[in-house]
C-alpha cells in the first residue's frame, strides 16, 4: 500500500474509538494501551480507549486515576467502558471503530455507528497466531445480519501477510543500546531496588498459575551460577509461597543455594520493557509480554493463555515451528522439549532434563534472538498497517 495518505498529513487527525474487555488481566489491557497510544503518538489519531475494568490498566500506568469515568493520559481519552452505555454516553461515533480481541460492541453503540452518513471502518482486532490459516483470514471482511455495516478481521502476526506487532518508533534501537552496557541492566534494576551482582545469570519470570514454577525454582537452586530470579507480584503466588515458606509480596527476598528469588511490585510497561532487556532470560505469557520479549532481543519462554480442550497447544506448535525454523536440529529438539515441558501440567517428570538441555543451548539462543527480532522489523509495526488500511478503504 505504498504511496497511501499518512494520518499526519490529513486535514484533521484520524478518529478512533478501541474497545477493550479485559479478560487475561494485563495481557488484554496492555496490547489495548500500547496501540492506543501509539495510534495517538506516532500516527496522530484521536483515540478514545473504552475499558471495562480500569483498575487493571491503572496497575500498568499509574498515571491513570481508576476513580474516573473520563479522563486524559498520554494523548489518549479513556472512557470507562459500560454495557448500558446510552448515546448520550456515547457522543459521536468517530471514523474507526476497532473491537479489541472479538469484544462485542452494545446494540446501542452499534445503531449510532448505522446511523453515520458515512459509516465507520469497523475492525476486529484478532489475538495474535502463528497459525498459517492467519495469513488467509486476514482482512477477511463480514457484513453485519442486520446493519449496513461491514466488519473486517485485523490479525497480528509474524509474517508480512498479516497486521505485524506493535512495535513503537526506536524500539528496537533502544534496547540494542542499553543492551550494550551490562551496567545499564545493573543501575536499572537498582532503580527497582534490586542488588544485583554481575555474576548474576539474571530471570525474569511471568507466568499462568499452571506453569510447574515449583520445579524451575528448585532447579534454578541448584545452578553452578548464581541466580537471581525476579518474578512480578501476583505471579503464580501459591507455587512461589510454598518454595521461598511465605506470602509473596513486593520487596520479598528470599535465597535458597545458588538462587535469590526476589518479588517486584507490577511495574508499568515502559520498565517492564527494561526488565525485559535487562533478564538473560525471559518467562512470559498471554499475548503482551510475549511480543515485548521478542523485542528485548534475548532468549525466552512463552507460557501460552490455556484453553478449553486444548485449543492453545496448537497455537503454540504453529509458533514454535516458525521460530524454531533457523536453529539446528539438536537445538531445536531441546527448546521444544523445554516449552512443552513448560506448557504442561505441573508435576510431569524429566524437568530437570528438558531444563538442562534448554540451559546448555542458550549461548544459541541468545543469538538467535537478535537475528528473529531483526526479521521481524522487516514488515510494518501494527499499527502503521491499521492506519494504511483505512486509508485503503476511504
Amino acid at each position: 500500500m505504498e504511496g497511501l495518505q499518512d494520518s499526519k498529513d490529513r486535514e484533521k487527525p484520524l478518529g478512533i474509538d478501541l474497545f477493550c474487555e479485559v479478560i487475561d488481566n494485563y495481557g488484554d489491557a496492555g496490547v489495548c494501551w500500547r496501540l492506543a497510544r501509539q495510534l495517538a503518538s506516532e500516527r496522530h489519531c484521536h483515540v478514545r480507549l473504552w475499558i471495562d475494568r480500569l483498575p487493571v490498566l491503572q496497575k500498568i500506568c499509574p498515571g491513570i486515576d481508576a476513580g474516573l469515568e473520563r479522563q486524559e493520559v498520554d494523548q489518549v481519552d479513556i472512557c470507562v467502558w459500560k454495557p448500558d452505555m446510552m448515546p448520550a454516553d456515547i457522543g459521536q461515533v468517530p471514523d474507526v471503530v476497532i473491537e479489541g480481541f472479538g469484544t462485542r460492541l452494545p446494540d446501542s453503540y452499534l445503531n449510532q455507528m448505522a446511523a453515520r452518513a458515512v459509516k465507520p471502518v469497523w475492525i476486529n482486532l484478532e489475538y495474535l497466531s502463528a497459525e498459517s490459516w492467519v495469513d488467509s483470514t486476514h482482512l477477511m471482511k463480514s457484513p453485519h445480519p442486520r446493519l449496513p455495516l461491514t466488519k473486517y478481521f485485523y490479525f497480528p502476526g509474524f509474517t508480512g501477510k498479516t497486521g505485524g506487532l506493535i512495535r513503537e518508533a526506536g524500539l528496537v534501537e533502544s534496547a540494542v543500546g542499553f543492551q550494550s552496557d551490562r551496567r545499564n541492566a545493573m543501575a536499572f534494576l537498582s532503580s527497582l531496588g534490586v542488588a544485583c551482582r554481575e555474576e548474576q545469570f539474571i530471570v525474569s519470570l511471568f507466568c499462568y498459575p499452571l506453569a510447574p514454577v515449583q520445579q524451575l525454582l528448585e532447579t534454578l537452586s541448584w545452578s553452578e551460577q548464581p541466580v537471581l530470579c525476579l518474578i512480578p507480584e501476583g505471579t503464580a503466588s501459591q507455587d512461589v509461597g510454598r518454595f521461598i515458606h511465605q506470602q509473596p509480596k513486593a520487596g520479598t527476598c528470599f535465597q535458597d543455594g545458588a538462587l535469590t528469588v526476589q518479588i517486584l511490585p507490577v511495574i508499568e510497561q515502559r520498565l517492564y520493557d527494561r526488565l525485559l532487556w535487562a533478564s538473560d532470560l525471559n518467562f512470559v505469557r498471554g499475548e503482551d509480554s510475549f511480543v515485548r520479549a521478542q523485542w528485548a532481543g534475548r532468549p525466552f519462554v512463552w507460557h501460552i493463555y490455556p484453553q478449553e480442550e486444548n485449543a492453545h497447544l496448537d497455537k503454540l506448535d504453529a509458533f514454535m515451528a516458525l521460530y524454531q525454523q533457523g536453529l539446528m536440529e539438536e537445538e531445536q529438539q531441546a527448546f521444544r522439549r523445554f516449552w512443552k515441558q513448560w506448557n504442561s501440567c505441573a508435576g510431569q517428570g524429566g524437568f530437570t532434563e528438558s531444563w538442562a538441555g534448554f540451559r546448555a543451548i542458550l549461548p544459541e539462543l541468545k543469538q538467535y534472538a537478535g537475528i528473529w527480532r531483526k526479521k521481524l522489523t522487516e514488515q510494518p509495526d501494527l499499527a502503521t498497517g491499521l492506519v494504511r488500511f483505512v486509508d485503503s478503504l476511504r
